[in-house]
C-alpha cells in the first residue's frame, strides 16, 4: 500500500520563497506606514481654528495643506 501526501503550502514546499515573499511583505507594509500621513492631519485637526488661521489654513484646506508636495489641487 502506498501513500501519498500533497503539500499546496508554499511555506512548507518553498521556505526560501516564502521567506522572501514574507520579508517583501513586511517592507511594502512598513513603507505604507512611514510614508502614511494621517499624523499630520490629526494634528492639525486638534488645533483651534485660530490657530489654523496663524498659520493660513482653514479646517476644509488641511488635507490639501499636507499632501500639497504630491498633488497639484
Amino acid at each position: 500500500m502506498a501513500y501519498t501526501a500533497t503539500n499546496t503550502e508554499l511555506s512548507a514546499s518553498h521556505p526560501v520563497y516564502a521567506r522572501v515573499l514574507t520579508a517583501l511583505k513586511n517592507f511594502g507594509n512598513a513603507y505604507i506606514e512611514a510614508r502614511s500621513r494621517q499624523g499630520a492631519i490629526a494634528a492639525l485637526e486638534s488645533l483651534s481654528d485660530a490657530e489654523l488661521a496663524e498659520r493660513g489654513l482653514t479646517r476644509d484646506g488641511i488635507v490639501r495643506y499636507v499632501f500639497s508636495d504630491t498633488y497639484y489641487l
